[in-house]
């Protein structure tokens, strides 16, 4: 049985693959823009917890009153009490226990639990687009310098400049709010897919495939680019019950050949079949991704000095 899932999904895979319980369960994993290295510490999901008590002034000793708290009222205290880290999967979600789930599941290395399931995992190219769009500053492309470097400060910290100098560089010519969906698209969810791989790739065990989404969907004037979960009805080919490929005369080919790409895996641990060039396995030395596009293609160990900067970020 292969198990796959997207974003919170991918994560949900991610903790399967490093939980005693699931060992033997099932024989492959797909990853889809959630790849889950670290998760929740105990002393971090309890100072957690007291920080969402303490914004909504409640003790833990008053569970009765907490569960009778409106939903938007919950969700209104939980976001100050976040913090953020950048490979910390979940704020709420699976807690490292040391029994159900003994260790991180990529962290400092990938868990040896599954090391007999091959693994597929990636994400699409511009995933932070979609969480970005309510910001007018965003959508209208009105973004200045200044509010561009605030905010990737947010995630680069003392690596802002570098950060800033790298990607314009990489995309030169771009406005500082496409520039700001590329930098925190890469900091939120690529640096995490490519850990898990890298991590994977040197238990040297069953393989790993890593892919990159970057078919861009027409609609709304192609502000989305290439968003969060554009890549779901492709793999289950199912673009007539969606409206999110604008009737694009591309998309249908794309989902053909990326429907059969994923049920192939399903069936073998392996991507190959006859609608798509090679692709091997991710490797410390090639690093080979798939770029899925109107031409799949291969590229090895693309966005080089990003990987390497935002390695180095999120593991300072």
């Amino acid at each position: 049985m292969t198990i796959f899932g997207q974003s919170g999904g991918g994560g949900k895979v991610s903790a399967l693959l490093a939980m005693p319980a699931a060992k033997g369960l099932f024989r492959r994993a797909i990853v889809m823009s959630g790849a889950g290295i670290r998760m929740a510490e105990h002393e971090r999901a309890t100072k957690l917890a007291d920080a969402v008590l303490a914004e909504v002034g409640l003790t833990a000793n008053q569970l009765d009153k907490l569960q009778q708290l409106p939903l938007e009222h919950l969700l209104t205290a939980i976001e100050p009490a976040l913090g953020f880290r950048l490979l910390d999967r979940y704020g709420f979600g699976p807690v490292v226990d040391g029994h159900d789930l003994p260790h991180h599941p990529f962290d400092p290395t990938a868990t040896d639990l599954s090391d007999d399931v091959p693994v597929m995992v990636g994400g699409t190219k511009d995933e932070n687009s979609i969480f970005l769009a309510p910001d007018d500053l965003v959508w209208n492309r009105t973004l200045s310098e200044d509010e561009l470097k605030t905010r990737v400060a947010d995630v680069a910290d003392g690596d802002t400049d570098a950060v800033l100098a790298l990607y314009r560089q990489m995309h030169p010519g771009i406005n500082p709010a496409e520039l700001l969906i590329e930098i925190t698209t890469d900091a939120k969810f690529w640096v995490r897919s490519v850990l898990l791989a890298e991590r994977k790739a040197a238990k040297g065990k069953a393989p790993v495939y890593m892919y990159s989404f970057n078919w861009q969907t027409p609609v709304l004037t192609g502000k989305l680019m290439a968003p969060h979960a554009l890549d779901v009805p492709f793999v289950f080919d199912t673009l007539n019950a969606v409206g999110i490929t604008g009737h694009s005369t591309a998309a249908p080919a794309i989902a053909a050949t990326e429907s059969a790409t994923w049920a192939g895996f399903a069936r073998t641990g392996m991507p190959d079949n006859k609608l798509i060039p090679h692709w091997p396995a991710y490797t410390p030395t090639d690093r080979a991704t798939m770029t899925i596009d109107t031409e799949w293609r291969v590229q090895n160990d693309p966005q080089h000095e990003a990987r390497l900067l935002w390695t180095k970020i999120a593991q300072a």
